[in-house]
């Protein structure tokens, strides 16, 4: 039996961050059951969780998701989409984002190093917000050069600002559905 990468649909996160707690449930949902939404470490993921009884969470908060014993989740409800969050979700995911672009910030590097033409005329590196051709010229022709080593390092060499924040814009965008999507499982929207 050969192996190989797993699926990317088949692959499942193991690990979340809370982006919000609601102790009395939602107010569509008869049940009144607390629920906990996430954001996935691995794919960014928005999920819905059941809570072990009595226990709370902080906002930005790790959790374990994964197959197993968790430590806080009773269980996984299931994955909802982007106008499944609440307000609070919503005005607090940015810095879900970012806060886990920061932890893999490598991963994000190696997409600056590598990262490719889509087609003829858009290239992956335009799709973040703020990079467009000028920029991407730029970081093509200094990752030629020397491969960036950080985020401090390519935003001296190409003369560019907050750019966890520009990625942290666009896994945003894919999350509200994209034709393109570079960070983020696509969800199948109904």
């Amino acid at each position: 039996m050969e192996s190989g990468p797993i699926p990317f649909e088949k692959q499942m996160e193991e690990n979340a961050y809370v982006i919000d707690f609601l102790p009395y449930g939602k107010s569509d949902d008869p049940r009144s059951q607390p629920v906990v939404q996430l954001m996935g470490e691995k794919f960014f993921t928005i999920l819905e969780a059941y809570p072990k009884v009595g226990v709370t969470f902080a906002t930005g908060e790790r959790v374990y998701v994964g197959k197993g014993d968790r430590e806080k989740i009773a269980s996984i409800k299931g994955r909802v989409f982007f106008t499944d969050l609440t307000s609070a979700s919503k005005s607090g995911l940015r810095d879900v984002i970012t806060k886990i672009i920061s932890l893999r910030e490598q991963e994000f590097i190696d997409f600056f190093n590598r990262s490719g033409p889509i087609n003829i005329r858009v290239h992956q590196l335009e799709l973040i917000p703020g990079i467009g051709k000028k920029i991407m010229t730029t970081i093509v022709e200094e990752r030629e050069k020397k491969p960036f080593e950080n985020f401090i390092d390519v935003e001296k060499r190409i003369h560019v600002n907050r750019l966890p924040d520009f990625l942290a814009q666009r896994v945003e965008e894919e999350l509200q559905g994209s034709k393109y999507y570079l960070f983020v499982r696509p969800a199948r929207y109904r």
